[in-house]
C-alpha cells in the first residue's frame, strides 16, 4: 500500500509530534523531517527534498475528525 511506512511513522511519533498539532508535519520512510504552517509550504519541501519519491504531508492531530458523507462523494453512472 502507497505511503504504508510513512503512516505507521506517523501513528507511531503522535505523542511525540501532536505537540505541533494543527501544523503539517512531512516525512519520509521512517523519518519525521519536518513542521510547517501550510500545506503548500509543506508539499513544496517535499518536493524539492525528494522529487516524485513517496513522502507524506499530514496535518497533525491529537484526535482524528471523522467525517460524513450523506450521498456518494464520486459520480454515479446510470446503465443507458
Amino acid at each position: 500500500m502507497a505511503l504504508e511506512k510513512e503512516i505507521a511513522t506517523y501513528q507511531a511519533k503522535l505523542a511525540e509530534i501532536k505537540q505541533h498539532e494543527g501544523k503539517f508535519v512531512l516525512i519520509q520512510g521512517e523519518e519525521v523531517l519536518d513542521y510547517f504552517t501550510s500545506y503548500d509550504d509543506a508539499l513544496k519541501e517535499g518536493y524539492k527534498r525528494f522529487g516524485l519519491t513517496p513522502f507524506l504531508v499530514k496535518q497533525i492531530h491529537a484526535v482524528e475528525p471523522v467525517y460524513y458523507f450523506t450521498r456518494p462523494i464520486f459520480p454515479v453512472r446510470r446503465a443507458s
